[in-house]
């Protein structure tokens, strides 16, 4: 009989082992499983959702997109970018706008691309060098 207690004893403590094991994998399944999930979802259209995406507010203004995109570095002169309203623009408008539309689309110099607006079209754009040259 003693065999027999030792022996229920043992299948005891390894059930107890194994339960604890087995929930702290569990648990820390989860943890990961936190802090691996996306930040965000995409939204696609027609898909039911509490929160529909914004609709869009319509075109942004020169100013706006100035204030929002271009301004770190044409109201600052940062990187040799041509401050808004200063004579340093007269040398680039001669070029034409069809040339400084170019550069500011395509990116130039220093210059990314849309200057980093990705969202902007090419009209607001263009609404922004137009707001930076008139004085």
């Amino acid at each position: 009989m003693r065999v027999s207690k030792l022996s229920n004893a043992v299948v005891l403590l390894l059930g107890l082992v194994s339960c604890t094991v087995l929930a702290s994998d569990e648990e820390e399944r989860q943890a990961i499983a936190e802090r691996i999930k996306p930040v965000g979802s995409v939204y696609l259209e027609g898909e039911n959702t509490a929160a529909q995406p914004q609709q869009p507010s319509g075109p942004r203004d020169g100013q706006q997109v100035y204030q929002g995109a271009c301004f770190a570095c044409h109201g600052t002169g940062a990187m040799g970018a041509p401050k808004a309203h200063t004579a340093e623009w007269d040398e680039r408008v001669a070029q034409g706008m069809d040339t400084l539309l170019t550069h500011a689309l395509n990116g130039f110099k220093a210059m990314p691309a849309k200057g980093t607006c990705m969202d902007c079209s090419d009209d607001e754009i263009k609404a922004a060098i137009e707001f930076m040259i008139n004085k």
